[in-house]
């Protein structure tokens, strides 16, 4: 990665920007790209303490213009952006349908007239596949999304496939799924829940946790979700496919409150009623298969949830404040 040029769309965001800070620390010079869209939990705090060595463009990649200027000289794209909320989803569609599906579009039309020579990574969902037929589930596994958003990461990633077919794209879809991590937003539990459980008992606040929460779900550090969408960059082999890299460990919805509580050190956690706006969304077990992924790229994650989790805590122990205005 040394002195190559990377766009992150999204680069505000969660993993976008943890991304940029590991790809700086590689030599990279690097470009965010963010209109900080509220739905999609950007903060210009995540990259603080690197704001003088990355340029940020607080643009709409809805902007084929601005954007197709952007990625033409990149030697590297990444797609972070996206409205990840899955109840926002099924509030407002068309928002979500603009972000994830036209976005994605503007991105890939963008790489096809101007760039294609760039590598492209767009990131998944392991929640596109909807409740599962079998377990642990792998890439062959069929697609039957719940919710608005899973369904738009869904048809979005096809595009991005039909891309590298049609088009000659060098792209690749790594799917993710309940990340967790310094960075995240943690003050809303729109976004990822594992986040939202850190976020509440940092602030000593009650965990709660829908039914008995005995619902399995895989966890996984976002230093090693940074690491998997750079493997997948670095490897011809991935181009035209898409994988799972997800964490090794798979745990009940209440076990990761309870050894949240229990590494941060406050808050407790309660059982309620399922809200029913959660519950048509909600999809049982989910355990995924990380297998090929790793049979590609010989990557693996290196984080257990305890580690991961002490490490976020002392992310967030001197900025809490901007994280949870």
């Amino acid at each position: 990665m040394k002195n190559k040029k990377v766009l992150i769309t999204g680069g505000l965001g969660f993993i976008g920007s943890n991304l940029a800070h590991k790809c700086l620390e590689l030599g990279a010079k690097v470009t965010i790209y963010d209109n900080l869209d509220p739905h999609s939990g950007g903060n210009l705090y995540n990259i603080m303490d690197v704001k003088d060595k990355v340029d940020v463009l607080l643009y709409d990649i809805l902007n084929f213009d601005l954007l197709s200027q952007h990625i033409a000289d990149k030697d590297y794209v990444f797609n972070c952006a996206a409205s990840t909320s899955h109840p926002f989803s099924m509030r407002e569609p068309w928002s979500d349908m603009d972000a994830n599906v036209k976005g994605t579009i503007n991105i890939l039309e963008a790489i096809r007239r101007f760039n294609l020579q760039c590598r492209f990574i767009h990131i998944g969902t392991s929640t596109q596949l909807g409740p599962l037929k079998y377990q642990p589930a792998d890439e062959k596994h069929p697609e039957f999304p719940s919710d608005i958003y899973s369904a738009n990461k869904m048809v979005s990633e096809k595009y991005v496939l039909i891309y590298v077919k049609a088009h000659g794209l060098k792209a690749s879809v790594i799917r993710l799924a309940n990340v967790f991590g310094p960075r995240a937003c943690i003050n809303s539990a729109e976004f990822t829940f594992n986040n939202y459980f850190v976020g509440l008992a940092l602030q000593n606040k009650t965990i709660c946790v829908f039914g008995s929460g005995k619902q399995k779900r895989n966890v996984m550090y976002v230093e090693d979700a940074v690491d998997a969408l750079l493997a997948g960059a670095m490897n011809k082999e991935t181009i035209g496919k898409s994988f799972f890299a997800v964490g090794n460990e798979h745990l009940s919805v209440a076990d990761i409150a309870k050894v949240t509580v229990d590494v941060i050190g406050s808050g407790k956690v309660d059982f309620i009623e399922w809200p029913e706006n959660r519950k048509v969304i909600e999809i049982g077990d989910a355990v995924i298969s990380n297998a090929q992924f790793k049979e590609y790229t010989n990557w693996k994650p290196m984080w257990e949830l305890e580690e991961g989790l002490a490490k976020t805590k002392s992310y967030f122990k001197n900025c809490l404040a901007y994280y949870v205005r």
